[in-house]
């Protein structure tokens, strides 16, 4: 596939830049990006920045134009990442919704619940979380202990999910709970549209080791969910639960275009760290390191592009999404390590006393263990490349 950008390519790149000086909160692009005090005010301009997307027709742009996205080529979406990457643009609250729920509703859910969910999953009237993990059932799925029993046209729902990201601020859940019990594991389990606000559902914050509260437990006592919320089957959700992660995988391997971006950023510290009064960069050893680093980045990123060229050709994205979440994943965990390692004792410095009065590569560390569990941990990835594109036998312990 050839990757040199056309005309209209450039065209919307520029378009896109554009719109982005003009709509990012001021002094955002020169560095300027502490715009909220606390968890609250970060919230509320979140909420802001997605609805600013949705109306600049930013939201979602690889989105079908009768669902309000723009039905972006494959290299838009590329030189769409790129730059939203480059300004370090602001988080995407509802990314749940946008890069998994969204698509998946598009793709299993009714005509009803599109009409009911969609334009406001991409307004950000409604923000989604996603709860899928509990404290014994997290890689295995079927391992779900949460439950659901049938009382006329609602759902009554028992139970405990955990790493519940943006569950603090999320308006409704995709859920999943058993509704009945086989011998297979894999069935009897059903997704539910869970609706947060409501007196069965308490969300407590999980505090990371980086201060930051990304996480939740969120807790089910006598929840209610309606039949009308169910997306597919009843007893039948695995289906829709894969779908839903092979979108989730898809767009996790998006991000190795901050790796490719932190890489950049790391070759600029070792030039301007001095050692003897010479640029780390100069070291051998350093410059070895910096070229293993960006000869398995560059392999990375040709590996999504091969991947995203796929998907392009089969409408939907599949387990090659998980060779792009295992590959980013852990190679960021380890560039982040060595950015550490590079600044010396300075490295174990955090907050205002970190170089520079920035502590960017301590927290980026600290996050990156996180990335290499949520949305399926790195030995899940390779179970799943292993089976489902290898064609290796499956593990029979499972």
């Amino acid at each position: 596939m050839d990757f040199s950008f056309t005309p209209k390519e450039e065209e919307f790149r520029q378009e896109l830049r554009t719109w982005l000086e003009e709509n990012l909160p001021e002094g955002w692009i020169g560095g300027t990006r502490e715009v909220y005090k606390d968890e609250y005010e970060k919230a509320a301009f979140l909420r802001s920045w997605q609805r600013k997307l949705y109306a600049g027709g930013w939201a979602a742009i690889a989105w079908p134009k009768k669902y309000g996205g723009r039905e972006a080529t494959l290299m838009e979406e590329i030189v769409y990442q790129q730059e939203m990457v480059k300004v370090k643009a602001p988080a995407l609250v509802n990314y749940v919704g946008i890069h998994m729920v969204g698509p998946t509703l598009m793709q299993i859910g009714t005509e009803e619940q599109k009409l009911r969910y969609i334009e406001k999953i991409l307004s950000g009237e409604e923000v989604w979380c996603q709860g899928y993990s509990e404290p014994n059932a997290g890689s295995d799925l079927s391992a779900v202990q949460t439950s659901a029993v049938k009382d006329g046209d609602r759902w009554i729902i028992n139970g405990q999910k955990v790493w519940t990201s943006f569950g603090h601020v999320a308006d409704r859940c995709f859920l999943i709970a058993r509704t009945n019990h086989f011998e297979k594991k894999h069935k009897g389990i059903t997704v539910f549209l869970l609706d947060m606000d409501q007196p069965g559902v308490e969300t407590k914050p999980i505090i990371q080791m980086d201060g930051q509260h990304d996480f939740n437990e969120v807790y089910l006592n006598n929840a209610v969910a309606y039949d009308t919320e169910i997306v597919g089957e009843v007893d039948e959700g695995w289906r829709v639960m894969m779908a839903l992660l092979m979108f989730e995988r898809s767009g996790i391997g998006g991000q190795v275009f901050t790796l490719e971006q932190q890489f950049n950023e790391l070759v600029a510290m070792t030039k301007d760290l001095k050692e003897d009064n010479e640029p780390l960069l100069d070291n051998p050893l350093i410059r070895k390191t910096m070229i293993d680093l960006y000869t398995r980045s560059r392999g990375s990123l040709l590996n999504y592009y091969r991947n995203l060229t796929k998907t392009l050709k089969n409408g939907r994205p599949g387990a090659e999404g998980s060779m792009d979440k295992l590959m980013v994943s852990e190679l960021t965990k380890e560039l982040l390590s060595k950015s550490i390692s590079i600044q010396g004792h300075q490295g174990v410095l955090w907050k205002e006393d970190a170089i520079s009065s920035n502590s960017y590569w301590q927290d980026n560390f600290l996050y990156s263990f996180g990335q290499t569990i949520g949305g399926g941990t790195s030995e899940i990835q390779k179970n799943t490349i292993a089976e489902r594109i290898l064609g290796l036998p499956k593990d029979m312990g499972r």
